[in-house]
């Protein structure tokens, strides 16, 4: 199920809220939080039944090795509960890569031998990039004794969620599970249902207004076998640089904003990335608990940057690679990730060198190394995105012709209209977290929040949904 759906905003997130509030007083809350876990199963099961095993057999093992884990620690001390989370990592890493990997690994295995073993054709299941790193990282947490227990009720409530089940924050048990008990508590909050509006139906905007018409030239620009001259292939690019934009931060605001209607405040996971002024603040701003996650549990293990310079950098690299690697099974999020790595290298380097830019220059170069970068990402093929950048860089024909060229006079100028207010968006107004911090319930604020609701609504009704692009990984 989508956020940008009507099933999703008119059933599930009501039906699910009415539940979780009006069932608190009973069993100390035990079944607000099985309505909850039962909506988000549903939730989830609607993107298909099929996946839902994979996700039941991952929790279940993984809250077993937590259990033992935190028993071992009490116990016997932390010698057992390293190997036991040794295995429950070696565990998650293989599930992650049967389903997810296998048939990248056999196609290149193939080819390098040559061999000729037939691919397993497993169908990656919904959400597993997001779900086992959650559990990787609540596996670690247990054996460093950052996280409590759990029941197993509300262990799944912790990991299924549903505004955070697909594509993120991913969580840590406790910054988001002390929340569950203080929101019953507390019952419905009106501000917080107000706040989840507007966080919401700003989302919504994003998503099915922007994005949507950026993604109209980005698959134009990208389809397979499309040639580009020095302009179209720029409007491509950054018709996808913005495409992936408004896309994610859509879909961030929409979670968050579900997560207000049961007084729950999920982390911040995007903070206007295009804005930063070198590729490490890019990064701090970018899906910021995948970054929060890939630096406490694959960078800072590895030694972070306390074993000398070139080990430092060693691993920095490791680390993007392994980032890129987490986004696809595919040589382009490799090489994607790969780059932003030897990117980060060269940062530290510079800051090492004390030398500074000017902020406009440094956020000028920040933001044109992204747009490049984020070819790699979207095209299907090394070929294709290095058949874009290059007619970025003018190895092609010039024309002055664009890609949405035979559209209609007033399609256009609404296209128009979309860049520019998408430019200053970006660019120059407040990130949506900052709502709650200067929300107040004003006349103006309602007109607005009712505003935007009827927008969105609005294309809603007049687009046929599609998924947001980190559904993919």
């Amino acid at each position: 199920m989508l956020f940008h759906s009507f099933a999703y905003i008119f059933v599930l997130l009501p039906l699910a809220g009415a539940g979780f509030f009006a069932l608190r007083r009973w069993s100390n809350g035990l079944l607000s939080r099985y309505v909850l876990v039962a909506f988000s199963l549903l939730f989830f099961v609607c993107g298909g039944l099929h996946y839902l095993p994979h996700l039941l057999v991952s929790m279940g093992i993984n809250y077993g090795i937590a259990e033992c884990i935190l028993r071992s620690r009490e116990s016997y001390g932390a010698g057992i509960g390293k190997g036991l989370l040794t295995g429950g990592i070696v565990f998650n890493v293989l599930f992650l890569g049967v389903f997810k990997y296998a048939d990248f690994f056999l196609t290149n295995f193939n080819t390098l031998i040559p061999a000729e073993i037939a691919p397993l054709g497993l169908i990656m299941p919904l959400a597993i990039s997001f779900y086992t790193f959650q559990q990787v990282a609540y596996l670690v947490d247990c054996y460093q004794g950052k996280a409590g227990r759990s029941s197993l009720l509300d262990y799944c409530l912790f990991i299924t969620f549903f505004p955070q089940l697909i594509a993120g924050p991913i969580l840590r048990q406790r910054e988001v599970m002390p929340q569950f008990g203080r929101a019953l508590q507390a019952g419905v909050n009106y501000q917080n249902c107000s706040l989840g509006l507007l966080i919401f139906f700003t989302g919504l905007v994003k998503r099915v207004v922007i994005a949507d018409t950026f993604g109209l030239w980005a698959d134009a620009g990208f389809s397979p076998g499309a040639t580009h001259t020095f302009i179209e292939a720029w409007v491509s690019s950054l018709s996808y640089t913005f495409q992936i934009y408004f896309d994610f931060s859509g879909y961030t605001d929409m979670a968050i904003g579900s997560a207000y209607f049961f007084n729950i405040r999920l982390p911040i996971n995007f903070d206007s990335p295009y804005k930063a002024l070198n590729i490490q603040d890019f990064w701090r701003r970018w899906h910021i608990t995948l970054s929060r996650f890939l630096r406490d549990y694959i960078y800072i293990p590895l030694g972070g940057s306390k074993e000398g310079e070139f080990r430092m950098y060693g691993n920095l690299l490791v680390t993007f690679l392994i980032g890129g690697l987490w986004h696809g099974a595919g040589w382009t999020f490799v090489l994607w990730g790969a780059i932003h790595g030897v990117a980060s290298v060269i940062h530290r380097l510079w800051r090492s060198w004390g030398v500074r830019l000017p902020a406009l220059l440094a956020g000028f170069l920040t933001f044109n190394f992204i747009n490049i970068t984020w070819v790699f990402f979207r095209a299907e093929n090394i070929r294709d995105a290095l058949d874009v950048i290059k007619a970025m860089f003018g190895f092609s024909a010039f024309s002055g012709r664009v890609l949405f060229e035979g559209i209609s006079g007033k399609q256009q100028n609404f296209s128009w209209v979309i860049l520019v207010v998408a430019v200053i968006t970006v660019f120059f107004i407040k990130n949506t977290n900052s709502i709650p911090e200067r929300f107040q319930p004003t006349g103006w604020r309602l007109a607005y929040q009712v505003g935007i609701i009827l927008l969105g609504l609005l294309f809603l009704n007049s687009t046929m949904p599609r998924e947001f692009i980190y559904y993919d990984f």
